[in-house]
């Protein structure tokens, strides 16, 4: 069986590593003002709200829209495994659903995760497909391993936050003069403040690190992630470097596209990575 691994552009992963693990993406629109674009850079937004003070707003994917897709995928493969962001983030899983249930040998995961986690349970079954495992089997081992998906992010400032409805006005002007930074995890596949750092960025992120491999100490050490809408050069190389110190083989620094960029701001960054201790395949 011929098969092939789909996302949404959520999935926050660069052309090359998209190739490199045959990953087939649909993008998101995103409507600046009167503007509608699936292209838009996280900085071309960040000036946006800079300029207007208004977020961007994000269209699901529509049914037709996968319908699309996924014919132009069944093509040339017989089996799809696609991959939707989380369905408590967003409802664009409830389209793919339904395209899916009028084609066959369409499985559709709810990964409950967003970005680079997205990415994680992608990449696996990836391998799982060079395998040789057929669709349901990939299926099934995927969906066994989404619970374990680690995927946590600092964030410099609240605005974004605030703006999107999200926390309250006094909670951003506290945050905000006291220089609070909230870590925010994916948790029942939702967005969910866990710990308050204060300080310098770069110590903050540290600190995460720290935080977030001490709580979750048994990772799949095979591969993580350091994703960030921005960040320092200083801040990308502590992520780095507190994977690589913990063992990880693989370790890949990505930026974070329109989702967490429209939901965080500028300087929220993350390390993520499957924390289960691995897989026999």
């Amino acid at each position: 069986m011929n098969i092939v691994i789909s996302a949404e552009n959520t999935i926050d992963l660069p052309k090359e590593l998209l190739d490199k693990y045959n990953i087939h993406v649909i993008p998101f629109n995103v409507t600046l003002g009167d503007q509608t674009s699936n292209s838009y850079t996280t900085a071309e937004i960040f000036d946006y709200v800079d300029k207007t003070g208004i977020l961007p707003k994000t269209s699901a994917v529509n049914e037709v829209e996968y319908g699309e897709h996924f014919d132009g995928l069944l093509k040339d493969y017989d089996a799809i495994i696609h991959f939707a962001i989380g369905s408590g983030i967003s409802s664009t899983i409830d389209n793919a659903k339904r395209a899916a249930s009028e084609r066959n040998n369409c499985y559709i995961v709810d990964t409950q995760s967003l970005s680079t986690g997205i990415a994680l349970l992608a990449i696996y079954a990836s391998k799982l497909v060079e395998k040789g495992l057929n669709a349901k089997e990939i299926y099934d081992k995927v969906n066994a391993r989404i619970p374990y998906v680690q995927a946590s992010f600092v964030i410099e400032r609240l605005d974004y936050l605030y703006k999107g409805g999200r926390c309250s006005g006094l909670a951003l002007f506290g945050a905000n003069l006291l220089k609070i930074r909230p870590q925010i995890q994916i948790k029942n596949g939702k967005m969910q403040p866990t710990r308050k750092y204060r300080g310098r960025m770069e110590d903050v992120f540290r600190k995460n690190c720290e935080d977030t491999l001490a709580e979750f100490n048994n990772p799949d050490k095979s591969i993580g992630f350091v994703t960030y809408t921005s960040a320092s050069d200083e801040m990308v190389k502590i992520g780095i470097d507190a994977l690589k110190n913990a063992g990880f083989e693989t370790v890949y620094n990505t930026f974070a596209g329109s989702t967490i960029g429209s939901h965080c701001g500028r300087n929220t960054i993350g390390i993520l990575y499957i924390n289960d201790g691995g897989q026999e395949d």
